[in-house]
């Protein structure tokens, strides 16, 4: 005689949900199970009601989801705006030499001494390529543009294309960095401003444009300015 449970049990072997996924698409991904970055299908599927193993009525779609092609985990589809190791990588190198490009057009190239930390710092950010002598022909070539025509004392101190190209490359980076993150990159740019002397006002206003495209207060942006003004270089 079969029990209650023997018998559910059988039920549960001749009806059933199954999903059917198809793949609409692929690509690489940080995956947040595999904590790296792998390559991913892009799923929808649908919902059927099998008797015996046979899908017969269509229940509902699923999806769509990611799934990551090493460890078959499936995530939502958000999981795809986090950037991959390497486009990370690539998004902080060129956020450094935005900022210092920013700050030696508020605060000149006379300087050797800040040519050469400035030339430090975007290798030390994985450019490793970069020279003082190519730093100070964009700056040169950059010169022209002295950003007339905007109530912004920062652009005008750094020139409007350089302005838009701070918050164009620091804002969609901000998210995905951690608030020492974003205080380092900020740093970097008091560091080359600092190598000859205190701040300009020049350079002091792009540092706070700075600070608030990477989405750190004002006042907080202030305080690791005024830090890093009394830290012996």
């Amino acid at each position: 005689m079969r029990t209650a449970k023997g018998q559910s049990a059988t039920k549960l072997r001749i009806c059933g949900i199954r999903t059917v996924w198809d793949a609409v698409g692929d690509g690489e991904f940080f995956c947040p199970g595999c904590g790296g970055d792998r390559n991913y299908r892009r799923l929808t599927g649908r919902h059927r009601l099998t008797v015996l193993g046979l899908p017969l009525l269509n229940r509902g779609s699923a999806g769509p989801v990611v799934e990551c092609a090493a460890c078959r985990a499936h995530f939502a589809t958000d999981a795809l705006d986090h950037p991959t190791t390497t486009h990370f990588s690539a998004m902080l190198r060129e956020a450094v030499h935005t900022v210092t490009l920013a700050v030696l057009a508020a605060g000149g190239t006379t300087s050797r001494t800040v040519l050469e930390t400035a030339a430090a710092v975007v290798r030390d950010a994985g450019l490793d390529d970069c020279t003082q002598e190519q730093l100070f022909t964009i700056v040169e070539v950059l010169a022209a543009d002295t950003g007339c025509g905007t109530s912004d004392p920062a652009a005008e101190a750094c020139g409007a294309a350089l302005a838009i190209e701070l918050h164009e490359v620091l804002e969609p980076l901000a998210p995905h960095l951690a608030v020492a993150g974003r205080e380092g990159v900020l740093l970097r740019g008091a560091r080359i401003a600092l190598a000859d002397g205190p701040y300009s006002q020049a350079e002091r206003e792009v540092l706070t444009m700075v600070g608030g495209a990477l989405q750190l207060c004002p006042a907080d942006t202030a305080e690791l300015l005024a830090a890093a003004a009394r830290t012996p270089s």
